[in-house]
């Protein structure tokens, strides 16, 4: 029989202060670990191996079960924050780039793992869900890296992010087949692989078809209605905080329960969602915008038609030029006088940017998500880490040649950026096939623009400026080189950050790889029947040192190029900044004009 109510019991003081301690350290060693290492996620980890059950297993059973269920939900809303903070203009200007990147840094890591067959004995499918866990590259890690250096809005720092967003929604997608495949361990069939990965294709394909011709020209309608009547209780209702929240809230719900539902990753499903919230908050943005500049043209219409009725009919029709002068200031104080009028003022664009999503999550939902959920994410992938089996030397030794295969594996994506003295293909030959942008991937195949030519030269040396703007001095450069040709890079630096920051795996490759161990993926290949598996422990060690080893690298190479550059600006020495072009803030214009070239290619 179920009890009718839990009966309230008073928790001891031995309880309260593990409780108590596990979250402040949680946070204090978060934060330390992200100043020294770009990595908080690891002391997380290790608190949770501390006060769970591979360490001191000071928290019961009961607590470390509900700390991984308040983890998960911690892990869906840091996706979802993912989502939101995804900027898709930036993202179409960079995404065949990007997509390269991403293609290099997913397929390597899947191929190399298979070479755990030659010193392990493992299945294909168990080399596969090793490599899956091994594929993603930790957002959260490379958000840090990118906030930390100041290179977050720069050309590296767009491909990078967008990049790592491609592979952990790839990894999301692959934590759906992962547990697919434990479920049906005995009876293996296609299916299994290819359901998750097509309801997730269709998830993102139909999703934004749904927004372009649906939300979009419903929102438009629903605007209009709303705006008649600003006033009323209707408008001064939508126009809340908690109405905003609570429509994030129940976009994020339907979605997460429609892909589990159809079989499908949740966590895909949550980032989907984000980046949905976000484009609508463009498009609300947009709205409002046209709205407000209609109104005020509209205003100032009439404000000069009945001045020219009003006036006295003694000028002549013509306007001078000193009238055309005049007229600005005549539109002026119009203007300046409908401001008091509160029927016909519309409400600046800024106005409702509370409402926006990211707003939203920075003020209702990210003081609780990085203060709790997150650290209990953390924590309970460090309750799932048997500390105590990873310093067995057959363990050890695999571990760390897996983990030098997954190092160069992500390194490989620094090959995208790397610039050849000379063409490997003609591009005369390319250039029939693929269109000419200065976004393409390959050097040899863009082409510079103006603007783009303007805005690098403040940092670093352009390579194929127009002949009209050449310098004397640097038209001898120029001679010997072909015009559609880019020299050899003074340094490696760009391609050798954008490796190593993909190198670190954190949260979705821990996420993977505990899936796969308790779902029987990674079987326990040691026949002992308990303990973990023998891949598991492999898998960790990398995942560990990948998530520790790429941000101190990219840590130490962002602090030795801000010397360079600190050396360079202040001795004048003449040398190209050791970025070069990638270390360039790019313009809104060329954000456009890239959005657009994408568009029109995939039209």
């Amino acid at each position: 029989m179920a009890a009718a109510a839990l009966p309230y019991h008073e928790p001891g003081i031995v309880t309260i202060l593990i409780l108590s301690s596990f979250l402040i350290l949680s946070n204090v060693v978060n934060w330390i670990f992200d100043r020294l290492l770009f990595c908080g996620l690891i002391g997380q980890i290790a608190i949770g191996v501390a006060w769970g059950t591979p360490g001191g297993n000071w928290l019961s059973l009961e607590i470390q079960d509900a700390i991984v269920q308040f983890g998960y939900l911690g892990l869906i809303v840091l996706v979802y924050e993912g989502g939101l903070q995804t900027d898709l203009k930036t993202l179409r200007s960079n995404l065949f780039l990007a997509s390269l990147v991403a293609i290099i840094g997913i397929g390597t890591p899947m191929a190399l793992s298979f070479t755990l067959q030659g010193f392990m004995n493992i299945t294909p499918v168990q080399a596969f869900a090793a490599g899956a866990a091994l594929c993603s590259t930790s957002l959260g890690t490379t958000f840090t890296i990118l906030a930390t250096s100041g290179l977050n809005q720069s050309r590296l720092g767009v491909v990078l992010s967008s990049a790592a967003m491609m592979d952990d929604v790839v990894g999301l997608v692959m934590s759906g087949i992962i547990a697919s495949l434990g479920q049906s361990s005995d009876n293996f069939s296609a299916i299994i692989v290819i359901r998750p990965v097509f309801v997730s294709i269709a998830f993102a394909v139909l999703l934004p078809v749904i927004c372009a011709f649906i939300v979009k020209p419903l929102t438009k309608v629903c605007y209009k209605l709303i705006t008649k009547r600003r006033d009323s209780k209707l408008h001064t209702t939508l126009t809340t905080e908690g109405a905003a929240f609570c429509l994030h809230v129940a976009v994020l719900t339907a979605l997460i329960t429609g892909a589990i539902y159809a079989g499908t990753s949740g966590l895909f499903a949550a980032y989907l969602a984000g980046a949905s919230i976000s484009w609508w908050d463009a498009l609300c943005t947009e709205l409002r915008d046209s709205n407000s500049r209609s109104t005020v043209i509209r205003d100032e219409t009439a404000d000069s038609t009945s001045q020219d009725n009003s006036a006295e009919p003694k000028e002549p029709v013509s306007k001078s030029p000193e009238s055309q002068q005049a007229s600005p200031s005549l539109a002026a104080r119009p203007a300046s006088s409908s401001q008091t009028s509160p029927s016909t003022t519309s409400p600046p664009p800024t106005s409702h940017a509370h409402l926006h999503g990211t707003a939203i999550f920075t003020k209702h939902i990210s003081p609780a998500l990085h203060s709790i959920l997150q650290p209990f994410f953390f924590a309970s992938i460090g309750f799932s880490i048997p500390i105590s089996q990873m310093f067995t030397p057959s363990i050890l030794w695999r571990g760390i040649v897996y983990s030098i295969l997954m190092v160069l594996a992500k390194l490989f994506c620094g090959l995208c950026l790397i610039r050849f003295s000379g063409p490997v293909i003609p591009t005369h030959q390319l250039t029939n096939f693929l269109p000419s942008s200065k976004h393409l991937p390959w050097p040899l195949l863009r082409t510079t623009s103006k603007n783009t030519t303007d805005a690098a030269t403040t940092t670093t040396t352009q390579a194929t400026p127009s002949p009209a703007t050449i310098d004397p001095k640097q038209g001898k450069k120029k001679k010997s080189s072909p015009g559609n040709r880019i020299p050899k890079p003074m340094s490696l630096y760009p391609a050798t950050m954008l490796g190593f920051a993909m190198v670190a795996r954190g949260e979705i490759g821990f996420l993977i790889s505990a899936i796969a161990e308790s779902k029987g993926v990674f079987g326990d290949v040691r026949g002992e029947g308990n303990g973990s598996s023998e891949l598991f422990l492999v898998v960790t060690w990398a995942i560990l040192l990948c998530t520790l080893l790429g941000p101190i690298v990219v840590g130490t190479m962002v602090k030795r190029i801000k010397r360079l550059q600190a050396a360079e600006r202040e001795k004048r020495t003449g040398r190209e900044d050791p970025l070069g072009i990638w270390g360039v803030l790019p313009r809104g214009d060329d954000v456009e004009e890239g959005s657009g070239m994408a568009a029109a290619a995939t039209s």
